[in-house]
């Protein structure tokens, strides 16, 4: 188990380089199997599943250079060869479901272990993944420790209306579409930034995609994809946590940005908490006028609200961040999780801090912010934002907090503690058995 240990009350201010998004550079990298030509990728994340997929390429013939310091990965899938019975996809690894396409594709059979998982944020079905598979013309089998999908050949376009927009699904059809046979349209299509940095990536390598960023996606197969060379923008998500730090902490950091476009509706969920973020020439920067306070809303006998929910609302996984500030920031506030059941419960954990927090719902917390808070030693769920929330608190709070379990953080920020001590935190990791 890997802790941290903060201490806390320190201002921080500077500059911070953001890692890529996990949630697109995972995809990207199952997308590479489309194509027997050299991909180059610049700003390849040191993160576990990186990790994990380049030893999978590598265990089926590909050819794999990567620079971790230089942030670049050059991969070829010339010679790749795929035997089910032999080569097993990633574990404990939701993403290794996004394999699954592009072996189909290529080699028309895919077997995945049956442990697929990520965070815990309540239950992950797998029956969208399947439903898409076999529209697509995948005749899939389930055995007692795994999921096996065929095809007789070519995979088949089709039309297809999903019940909620996932991503991961919206991706997978996406990936299955791209060299199937006709026209392929997804209606209630995700339109995550990450997803459509899937859509772009495989667009530069010659697919047909129209409607990226919408929730209307229609592809046309193509026969082949070239290669090519991409770069990643920086993670949305890591933009907002070290804004918010600077924020929380009473500092002024400045982070580089180059997609401001995505940023009117978290500007405003900022602006609920006295926050104004300001965007210029490919940096963004947040500034306070004084302590932290929940803006009033207009009608009065509401509480200001944050709604979390599928892209285009403020991100789900970005609401612990805002949780954060909530408890910081005088005033009361309601955040509702529209998406996850249960991923609230570990806000108990704030109130070790001192901090005055009521779950009302599996779906809703309300913060009673402003409250004096103390050091505090606070387990962190397997929740990549829950346990950088956790760490914001302490990072706000005079003394020394630990953060026990904050492992998750690795797989989303490889250099997290790094960027934060540039700024000038004190944060430490320990390990213990």
């Amino acid at each position: 188990m890997s802790n941290l240990v903060v201490h806390g009350g320190t201002p921080l201010t500077g500059r911070v380089l953001p890692s890529a998004n996990k949630n697109a550079v995972l995809p990207i990298l199952c997308a590479t199997l489309l194509t027997r030509e050299p991909v180059t990728l610049h700003g390849i994340t040191e993160i576990t599943d990186v990790r994990k997929i380049l030893e999978f390429f590598r265990s089926i013939g590909s050819a794999v250079e990567v620079d971790y310091a230089a942030r670049v990965l050059k991969v070829h899938h010339r010679d790749t060869l795929f035997d089910e019975r032999q080569h097993k996809l990633p574990e404990e690894m939701r993403s290794s479901i996004m394999l699954v396409p592009p072996l189909l594709a290529r080699f028309q059979v895919a077997r995945i272990e049956d442990d697929v998982q990520g965070c815990t944020l309540g239950v992950r079905e797998i029956d969208p993944h399947v439903e898409v598979m076999e529209r697509f013309g995948g005749q899939v089998a389930r055995a007692p420790d795994s999921i096996t999908v065929r095809s007789a050949g070519r995979l088949r376009a089709n039309d297809h209306w999903l019940d909620y927009a996932s991503v991961t699904t919206s991706e997978n059809f996406v990936l299955c579409a791209t060299l199937a046979e006709g026209v392929s349209t997804l209606t209630n299509a995700a339109s995550e930034p990450h997803v459509q940095e899937l859509c772009d990536f495989l667009v530069m390598l010659g697919a047909q995609i129209d409607g990226r960023g919408t929730s209307r996606v229609t592809v046309t197969g193509v026969e082949a994809l070239r290669g090519g060379e991409y770069t990643f923008a920086e993670d949305f998500h890591e933009i907002v946590t070290f804004l918010a730090l600077g924020a929380i902490t009473g500092g002024d950091v400045v982070v580089k940005n180059s997609v401001p476009r995505q940023f009117p509706l978290l500007d405003r969920t900022f602006a609920k908490f006295g926050v104004t973020i300001e965007h210029h020439e490919g940096w963004s920067r947040a500034k306070t006028d004084g302590p932290l306070r929940v803006r009033e809303p207009f009608t009065r006998n509401m509480l200001q609200k944050v709604e979390a929910a599928p892209w285009p609302y403020v991100p789900v996984d970005l609401l612990p961040i805002f949780i954060a500030i909530g408890v910081r920031a005088e005033g009361s506030a309601m955040f509702w999780n529209k998406v996850y059941d249960g991923a609230l419960g570990w806000t108990s954990e704030v109130s070790k801090f001192g901090a005055h927090v009521f779950l009302s719902d599996p779906h809703r917390v309300v913060t009673f912010g402003g409250k004096p808070l103390t050091p505090a030693e606070v387990e962190s769920p397997y929740i990549i934002r829950v346990a950088i929330a956790l760490l914001m608190l302490a990072a706000s709070i005079p003394g020394r907090s630990v953060i026990r379990n904050a492992t998750p953080i690795r797989r989303a920020h490889p250099r997290f503690v790094e960027n934060l001590q540039a700024l000038g935190a004190r944060i430490d990791w320990t390990e213990e058995e």
